[in-house]
């Protein structure tokens, strides 16, 4: 990538990233229904069709750094370092995205989730999210590990994926800073490398009391 393309590439992000921040800004003080395109389009100063040229609809800049990120846990995960096993690709890749997903939008994170969980139209297009990202990197294990059983491609990548998302959606829904969210999520990680045998409450007796 040359330095004239590379600096188109930021620009094209940093224009992206200012509609994404203005539309949940917006969705924050007015409300999602009251909140035009139009009006998005002015807070993040651009034109229009400018917006169109960055998001399909309303709707799809609500997952906007969704988007992004796991497009980012993807291509790390397509790009292996000399050395490092599936499991230390997919931990340096997945922390590395978390850490930039607790400090982008942090301050309407909550606000994002909200609008996520209350609107059947939105959940479908997250769920739809989550299905084409298991199966990306369920397809990116076997490119990883040749030779991987199926099912064991199928189970890591829906338990790297649902892990994560649950984690995320629980810490913003509550409005956790980001020193904790972020804490959060290297826990999550840790639970994803080792399995449940990790949770320790769960490898107690039902009747014996916890320390």
């Amino acid at each position: 990538m040359d330095e004239r393309t590379g600096l188109r590439e930021r620009k094209k992000r940093r224009t992206r990233h200012a509609i994404a921040s203005a539309a949940l800004r917006l969705f924050a003080e007015r409300g999602y229904e009251e909140t035009t395109i139009a009006d998005i389009a002015a807070a993040a100063d651009v034109a229009p069709r400018t917006f169109f040229g960055y998001f399909p609809s309303k709707e799809d800049v609500v997952f906007a750094e969704v988007d992004d990120r796991l497009a980012e846990v993807a291509e790390r995960l397509a790009a292996p370092v000399h050395g490092e096993s599936p499991l230390q690709t997919i931990r340096r890749g997945v922390v590395d995205v978390l850490e930039a997903i607790v400090s982008e939008h942090g301050e309407y994170g909550a606000v994002q989730i909200s609008l996520i969980l209350e609107r059947p139209g939105l959940q479908a297009r997250a769920l739809q999210r989550l299905t084409d990202t298991q199966e990306k990197i369920e397809g990116l294990l076997r490119d990883l590990c040749p030779g991987i059983d199926e099912i064991d491609a199928v189970a890591a990548a829906g338990v790297a994926v649902g892990g994560m998302q649950a984690v995320v959606v629980h810490c913003r829904r509550h409005g956790w800073d980001p020193l904790s969210m972020r804490t959060a999520l290297d826990r999550a990680v840790t639970i994803v490398e080792n399995g449940l045998g990790s949770v320790d409450a769960l490898n107690r007796p039902w009747d014996e009391p916890s320390p």
